[in-house]
């Protein structure tokens, strides 16, 4: 599959994810999407990332900020239903919540 579909694809599963997380009282603001190869080496260098393959590169991932009546969060536990509903829409779909180097913010399509 073409990397034009697969942004697509994920483009769609991301409306049906803030649409899901809005149903459920949950308020989304992006944090980052699109990441150039030296802000990645740079967040390589600091400890924020463990790769220089991110899918940010690929236009495939995407961080968002979590608010529950207007409070910041980034609880695991609170975003459990986010991160689970994520992963059913799409086999490939992953939520850096569910990983060992715990990333809540995190959604991607792996390729």
């Amino acid at each position: 599959m073409r990397l034009s579909r697969k942004q697509m694809i994920f483009s769609a599963n991301i409306a049906d994810l803030i649409h899901f997380a809005n149903s459920v009282g949950v308020g989304l603001t992006f944090g980052e999407a699109y990441r150039t190869m030296y802000q990645q080496k740079q967040y390589l260098a600091t400890g924020k990332s463990r790769t220089l393959n991110s899918n940010h590169l690929k236009r495939l991932a995407v961080d968002f900020n979590f608010f529950i009546k207007g409070k910041l969060t980034y609880n695991k536990k609170v975003l459990q239903s986010i991160g689970d509903y994520w992963e059913s829409l799409h086999p490939k779909n992953k939520w850096g919540g569910n990983w060992r180097f715990r990333d809540t913010p995190h959604f991607e399509m792996k390729e």
